[in-house]
């Protein structure tokens, strides 16, 4: 059996898929490149915005056009929503809903197989530590697909990931609201964290998004001084600089005093530190003076890039039912003034980090080797190196504004 997998949406899913990968592998299926060369096609959904759907729908459509006869599963948040529109496209054979593995090999009939991935195909491994979330936010659909949050053992977190710092570098924890690791089994992402560093020595972690205002004395302590072994960066999902705009999102437990308190509490004093944070425009009852406070906000903290994007209504989301939806000229606009900040305020750090040190792991060999470093900056290599590596390197910039790692 040949089988061609994409992925859409967060590292959740990239998770997921890592896992059926490791699956079909185990049974003696065939990964293959394209869908013109696969028996089967499995498509990773994501249900956070329409465009991904409907970029997911035309996949499905362009991979049945390009191999008559495919057969295609769909798993993922969109597939748990599915209304009947997903299970009718050209080729679809089965929806799976979320990140079932399971119900995904029983379709294809693999034998029973829990174990996780020991190696993925990405340079840098993910490791989903929880599942579902317990908030309602008005705007988001994956809630409803991926339902309550579960936590992972600790110690099955603590074995797979032993199992992968032996094929790469640097290790992900994620999950869709990652920041609640451990309420429901009496731990918490700060013990878990603490944990790993101890319990899986060599390798580097990264916290996947979490909330700025869930970030623990632990986790704050191993952010800003836990050395080569955690990553100092976070990708802390902001969403709008607007008390009224956040409360209409349902995000009551932070406000963006609370926020900023979170973030500076992190950041103040390192000059080696990444920070990231999804923001969304044109959100019901937006206003100019909202989409300023945003702006004001975004202007004041240490960001190095933003993830802007503009509302998308997904259906049985609250926000659907609000009113008063801003035009979407203006939410695109909005979202090009935040994304221009974004970058400038990117290309002034990166900037900022030439002539200085870094921690690369190299995530691209070949003729043109490049990495992220610690604080997740693209970066080319100097010299030739080997992707799943990791080296201690001195910055510099090209003309074109292009970071460079020399190795030290």
């Amino acid at each position: 059996m040949r089988v061609w997998l994409r992925t859409w949406g967060c590292r959740a899913n990239a998770y997921d898929t890592a896992q059926v990968d490791a699956r079909l592998r185990r049974a003696g299926a065939v990964v293959v490149e394209r869908a013109e060369d696969a028996d089967v096609a499995i498509l990773n959904s994501c249900a956070v915005t329409a465009e991904a759907v409907a970029d997911l729908r035309q996949g499905a459509r362009r991979a049945a056009r390009e191999r008559p006869g495919l057969r295609t599963i769909v798993m993922g948040c969109a597939a748990a929503l599915d209304d009947g529109t997903l299970a009718a496209l050209p080729g679809v054979q089965a929806v799976v809903a979320g990140g079932d593995v399971a119900a995904v090999a029983a379709v294809l009939g693999l034998p029973r197989d829990d174990h996780p991935a020991a190696r993925q195909a990405e340079a840098r491994a993910t490791l989903r530590v929880q599942d579902g979330c317990d908030e309602h936010c008005t705007f988001c659909a994956t809630t409803l697909a991926r339902g309550a949050n579960r936590s992972r053992p600790v110690a099955a977190l603590v074995d797979e990931a032993a199992r992968l710092a032996e094929h790469h570098p640097e290790i992900v924890l994620t999950g869709i609201h990652v920041g609640t690791y451990g309420r429901d089994i009496a731990t918490s992402l700060g013990a878990l964290l603490e944990t790993l560093v101890v319990r899986v020595p060599g390798v580097r972690f990264r916290l996947a998004s979490v909330e700025a205002t869930e970030l623990c004395d632990r986790l704050v302590a191993l952010l800003r001084d836990g050395g080569d072994r955690v990553a100092p960066y976070v990708h802390a999902p902001l969403q709008s600089g607007s008390d009224p705009v956040l409360r209409r999102m349902g995000r009551h437990w932070y406000t963006a005093a609370a926020y900023a308190r979170a973030i500076e509490r992190l950041t103040a004093g390192r000059a080696v530190f990444g920070l990231g944070a999804d923001v969304i425009t044109g959100f019901p009852g937006e206003s100019d003076a909202d989409h300023a406070a945003t702006i004001a906000l975004v202007q004041a903290l240490p960001f190095t890039h933003l993830h802007v994007f503009p509302w998308s209504p997904r259906p049985g989301t609250a926000a659907t039912k609000l009113g008063d939806v801003p035009p979407a000229a203006a939410s695109r606009t909005r979202a090009a003034e935040l994304r221009a900040l974004g970058a400038a305020k990117g290309a002034a750090y990166a900037e900022g980090r030439a002539g200085g040190t870094a921690d690369v792991v190299v995530v691209r060999g070949g003729a043109d080797p490049g990495g992220i470093t610690e604080d997740y900056l693209s970066v080319s290599c100097a010299e030739p190196a080997a992707r799943r590596t990791r080296f201690a390197a001195r910055l510099d910039v090209r003309p074109d504004g292009r970071l460079v790692a020399h190795p030290r």
